[in-house]
């Protein structure tokens, strides 16, 4: 999950904004944890469609 949808319980702000220190901590942990946590969907779906292509012409080309 990307952190720009989660919402502070503590604040009920986005914890992308960082606008208390939970929001900040949480926002750091999950950037340190997960290299995907601050790519969109979009770009998750792009490099998976790039993957793909890459697998495919690499099997073509053995055959």
């Amino acid at each position: 999950m990307t952190y720009d949808r989660l919402v502070c319980a503590n604040c009920a702000a986005p914890v992308s904004e960082g606008r208390c220190p939970v929001c900040r901590a949480n926002r750091e942990r999950l950037q340190q944890e997960n290299f995907f946590a601050g790519l969109n969907p979009m770009m998750l779906i792009a490099l998976l469609a790039v993957l793909i292509a890459a697998v495919a012409l690499l099997a073509h080309q053995t055959v």
